[in-house]
């Protein structure tokens, strides 16, 4: 058993914070967003989740292609690698051939989330530049797996699975099968649509929203690396998808894929809105922070238009 070094020892303030109940929610300052590249809808390129790399530019999976790529600070789109798309592909609920979510690196590798239908491919892929993608964790075809995090400190993989209600977590080096890590209704569905849906892992927990429900859940790590007892941090917050932490304490900001907004919570203290359809979102997947800057993307899975990648400064 790894001890979570990393994820342990830290404050909890988090868990002492009211639940956050977002009704009304109030426009901040305009944030001077900027689009850093648009994307071709018919080519396949709907970003579903991203990671920031040292260099600046994003690693990104285009969902219904299975392609990893890299967009560049000035907008320039290369695809890093191809994972599977079989011709009997079907990913449960969305019925695509393929669904690439989650992303996540360590060092020279990427992590990807991979779900389509199938025993042979569905799990989680490791993509290093010069290689073939290689499966390091098979996971249930029945499974639609979504957000992703490691955990390098202590090995592990843990990944949301929208239709299953749970968090399975995989050892990062790949000897060894994946395991449901925790379960729960609160991860559920609640809409017939997706559930578990972006995941991060953040002082002690790995955090999780819950798309149908409008909520973000916090799942403390014990230090046995078990689950802890899980508690609601935000509710009311519409078709949440993904979300990333500001480095300001528990404060982050989270993607409204079918409001077609990005709002900024801060636990115990409230939600505003930091993005909008006005700004270019087109249902907005998925959002990294680094230094200030936030980067979102936009699949336009909904609204079939603009796909694209937007920067933008936060105000403090």
């Amino acid at each position: 058993m790894h001890a979570p070094r990393r994820l342990l020892g830290l404050a909890t303030a988090a868990a002492l914070a009211a639940t956050v109940v977002a009704t009304a929610v109030p426009a901040e300052a305009h944030h001077r967003a900027r689009t850093v590249t648009h994307l071709d809808l018919a080519g396949g390129q709907q970003p579903e989740n991203l990671v920031l790399r040292p260099d600046g530019s994003a690693a990104v999976t285009f969902a219904l292609t299975g392609q990893v790529a890299e967009v560049s600070r000035d907008g320039r789109v290369s695809v890093l690698a191809q994972l599977p798309v079989p011709a009997d592909g079907r990913t449960p609920v969305l019925g695509s051939r393929t669904f690439a979510a989650g992303i996540d690196q360590v060092g020279r590798s990427l992590y990807v989330a991979l779900s389509t239908g199938t025993e042979e491919e569905t799990g989680i892929w490791r993509v290093t530049k010069g290689r073939a993608p290689v499966r390091v964790a098979a996971l249930p075809a029945t499974a639609l797996l979504n957000g992703l995090a490691v955990d390098a400190d202590n090995g592990w993989i843990y990944v949301a699975d929208s239709v299953g209600a749970t968090i399975w977590r995989a050892p990062l080096d790949g000897e060894g099968p994946a395991t449901a890590w925790y379960r729960s209704p609160a991860l559920a569905a609640t809409q017939g649509f997706l559930g578990a849906n972006g995941l991060k892992l953040h002082d002690g927990s790995v955090w999780v929203s819950n798309l149908d429900a409008g909520t973000l859940l916090r799942v403390p790590v014990r230090w046995t690396g078990t689950a802890g007892t899980a508690r609601t941090v935000a509710s009311g917050l519409g078709a949440v998808d993904d979300f990333a932490f500001t480095g300001r304490g528990d404060e982050l900001l989270a993607t409204g894929i079918k409001e077609n907004v990005v709002l900024r919570l801060v636990p115990g203290r409230g939600v505003t809105r930091v993005l909008s359809e006005a700004d270019g979102l087109s249902n907005p997947t998925a959002v990294a922070v680094e230094d200030g800057r936030a980067v979102v993307t936009s699949a336009a899975y909904f609204t079939q238009k603009d796909p694209n990648v937007l920067s933008v400064r936060l105000a403090r």
